[in-house]
């Protein structure tokens, strides 16, 4: 039997939800409508998974999934089933960070039928990971607009590429079989469409590689 906290603050949907998981079999050991109640559900009865609407009180943004990231924050790779109408990409990152797994994602019309739910529930209970299509969809484009390097050319990324293994501009040149001089032009380059400006206290080629090792 599975231990359940579900955070919803619509009163019909979050008995509904009780109501389904107990004619299931699951225990619901909590059911909360804000998102400091969530954290603090999870922290007291460490359930074997959570379902969280994303929207909740005050302001019906966000709230749900600040919550479930501070909430694995305080009870590292506690299992979280987000439900929501909407794909909230401002915290998803934040949720997917610690790639420890155990998180789902799932818009409340994609859900077909209870057993494909059900399913994806004990499936996040169980560690799983289950991402809705459009989430990863709007993920990976809020990743390719962040992207950094976006700017960058083919040539440069490759320049950099070899600057993050440590290689000098002469080495950079020799692998790449081109001039010393081609190479400065290209790491010249990549300074100023990642926006490192000469500055004494910091190195602008080991910031370069860090903004590639990040992305």
């Amino acid at each position: 039997m599975l231990r359940v906290v579900i955070a919803e603050d619509a009163v019909l949907l979050r008995e509904g939800l009780v109501r389904l998981l107990t004619e299931h079999g699951y225990d619901v050991v909590a059911t909360v409508g804000d998102g400091p109640s969530l954290v603090d559900a999870i922290v007291t009865h460490r359930p074997d998974v959570s379902i969280v609407d994303v929207r909740m009180p005050p302001s019906h943004t966000d709230e749900g999934l600040r919550a479930a990231v501070e909430a694995r924050r305080r009870v590292p790779g506690s299992p979280v089933l987000v439900f929501s109408q909407y794909v909230e990409v401002s915290y998803a990152d934040d949720l997917l960070a610690d790639r420890m797994g155990a998180i789902g994602y799932l818009l409340k019309d994609r859900v077909a039928d209870i057993a494909e739910f059900l399913a994806a529930l004990t499936r996040v209970a169980t560690g799983g990971t289950v991402l809705d299509p459009e989430v990863v969809a709007q993920l990976l484009v809020r990743r390719r607009r962040d992207d950094p390097l976006r700017a960058l050319t083919p040539r440069e990324r490759e320049v950099l590429a070899l600057m993050a293994e440590g290689r000098s501009n002469t080495a950079v040149a020799r692998a790449l079989v081109v001039t010393e001089g081609a190479i400065e032009k290209h790491v010249r380059s990549i300074f100023t469409k990642l926006r490192l400006t000469p500055d004494e206290e910091q190195h602008r080629r080991v910031l370069a590689v860090l903004t590639y090792l990040r992305s």
